[in-house]
């Protein structure tokens, strides 16, 4: 579990380089689509990690 949690947390930090990279570029579809899809990666990301994180303090107590 503390593997994935870290799989989790480097996959969400490149998500939101990403999204802050495609933030900058001119305005077009692409680039809301491509906004869009990464807001809901990164929101599924985190919902991963924190149950993750609730499994991995359950463990250890």
């Amino acid at each position: 579990m503390i593997a994935r949690k870290q799989e989790v947390r480097r996959l969400l930090e490149q998500a939101r380089r990403e999204l802050t990279y495609i933030e900058g570029q001119p305005a077009s579809w692409r680039n809301r689509r491509a906004i869009n899809a990464l807001q809901v990666k990164i929101e599924r990301l985190m919902a991963e990690e924190y149950s993750l994180r609730l499994q991995i303090d359950r463990t250890r107590e």
